[in-house]
């Protein structure tokens, strides 16, 4: 999947793109991964089901969408002209369900490429269970392999033990690449209530308090695979973009940060190139893995 810049934004914080198109330009970011997509409707967790954190917020919406029929007869025929990369975030109960929900967006000429979520840890079936094992995360690369022949990107979970070692799973069933991290499981407690802020009790935390894990695992990752990865997790602006490729990333995801700043996908693309130029880059690629550590 070619891009035209490494930034691109994180499912779940951006909708299906057009509801920013008042703020900035589209067609100026490397791409746009669309809300979570799954093979039925979902009607998600009760409220409340967001928090506010120290340097980071907490969620359990779970997936709320109308399913993939519907992003095909509604969604798409007003996303499909937008000037960049169209990528829908996948998610399902069982590898069928992934892999019918994939086949049916394969169709869709507009849509280069999935980004298969394996990582979700606020929902109660699928999601987060198959990205914690190496044979749960291959079980789903494997069955979404056969029946999608686009770009496969696979969303990776933080809450394991060993993250390369369900990368290298990934990788070995056919990922073109691997995207990390998603929400740290987290919670939140009201203790005048003495109950949890969240509905669920539990959420998945992102903000800029995971940076530091999210740009570990990229950096482990990064040297465990051959296939690009894409990295996220905390960022607020364009040097923090620029550690990210420095561990290894090809790629980042802007999430949390569209919340507190509609436009900061473009000034993160303004200050990358700001960067690059006062460094004498000619080329991000430059910087891609080059940690000297």
């Amino acid at each position: 999947m070619a891009m035209r810049n490494p930034v691109m934004t994180a499912s779940g914080t951006f909708g299906y793109g057009i509801e920013f198109a008042d703020f900035i330009p589209l067609e100026a970011l490397g791409g746009i991964v669309v809300k979570g997509t799954t093979l039925a409707p979902r009607e998600g967790n009760d409220y409340p089901r967001m928090a506010e954190t120290a340097s980071g917020m907490l969620n359990c919406v779970g997936l709320q969408n109308k399913g993939v029929d519907y992003f095909c007869s509604h969604i798409y025929p007003q996303i499909e002209e937008i000037g960049t990369n169209m990528v829908v975030n996948v998610s399902g109960s069982s590898p069928d369900d992934y892999a019918e929900c994939a086949a049916r967006i394969d169709a869709l000429d507009r849509i280069p490429a999935i980004e298969l979520n394996i990582s979700c840890p606020n929902v109660k079936d699928g999601g987060m269970a198959f990205g914690v094992t190496c044979a749960g995360a291959a079980s789903v690369v494997r069955a979404v392999r056969r029946r999608y022949g686009k770009t496969l990107i696979v969303k990776l979970s933080p809450n394991v033990t060993d993250i390369a070692e369900i990368a290298r799973a990934c990788e070995a069933e056919g990922a073109d690449s691997l995207s990390l991290i998603n929400t740290l499981m987290g919670m939140a407690i009201d203790i005048d209530r003495r109950r949890p802020l969240l509905s669920i009790s539990t959420g998945g935390l992102s903000g800029p308090a995971v940076k530091p894990v999210a740009l570990r695992m990229v950096w482990q990752v990064a040297r465990a695979v051959k296939v690009p990865v894409v990295g996220l997790g905390g960022i607020m602006d364009a040097r923090d973009a620029i550690e990210f490729m420095m561990a290894g990333a090809t790629a980042v995801e802007i999430g949390t940060a569209n919340f507190i700043d509609p436009a900061v996908t473009v000034k993160v693309i303004d200050g990358m190139n700001a960067w690059l130029d006062a460094h004498g880059c000619r080329s991000v690629t430059e910087i891609i893995g080059a940690l000297e550590a």
